[in-house]
């Protein structure tokens, strides 16, 4: 359901969607991220809540309290549903994983991606080893380990992916 599809029936209805456009495309662009979604799903979902509420209890009293909490609403809703539909342990029995030519060049690319990450300069390659635990550490349990603030960990990450990005392209390249 798109905004336009709600305003072509009931002329309050349009004027509610007039004013909270701006703001849903605002806080579904913020939210979507998080969880895993795209931010046109969400703000289909919250004009879908919209339209829902308009016919069974009228316009909400504070409509941008409401939007902002109904976002919130199908942000929790998509993670959960992202969580109880999570990846498969189980692979297709005609995938081929178990091809020993495929392991050996999975294994020489996490070999060549390791060898990359060690060369990196300053604590970069400490916090990439962290970030490609197979334990799975926090963002909070990588900063103690590495004694850095856990917000600066994004930055530091966003930095040390474009040294590794520019110390691989080359190898990428040749191959």
């Amino acid at each position: 359901m798109t905004h336009e599809q709600i305003t072509t029936h009931d002329p309050v209805a349009s004027g509610l969607v007039a004013s909270l456009r701006p703001l849903l495309a605002a806080e579904a662009s913020a939210e979507a991220p998080g969880c895993g979604t795209e931010p046109g799903d969400l703000e289909q979902a919250v004009w879908l809540r919209l339209l829902e509420r308009l016919g069974t209890q009228g316009p909400p009293d504070d409509p941008q309290g409401w939007l902002r909490r109904a976002v919130r609403t199908e942000v929790r809703r998509a993670r959960r549903t992202a969580r109880r539909e999570g990846p498969s342990d189980r692979e297709p029995a005609d995938d081929g994983a178990h091809d020993p030519e495929r392991l050996a060049l999975a294994a020489a690319r996490r070999r060549d991606l390791r060898d990359a990450v060690r060369r990196l300069p300053g604590r970069c390659p400490r916090l990439m080893e962290a970030l490609l635990s197979p334990h799975d550490p926090t963002y909070r349990e990588i900063a103690g380990e590495l004694g850095i603030s856990q917000g600066s960990l994004g930055p530091e990450r966003s930095r040390c992916l474009g040294c590794l990005r520019r110390l691989l392209a080359p190898e990428v390249a040749a191959r």
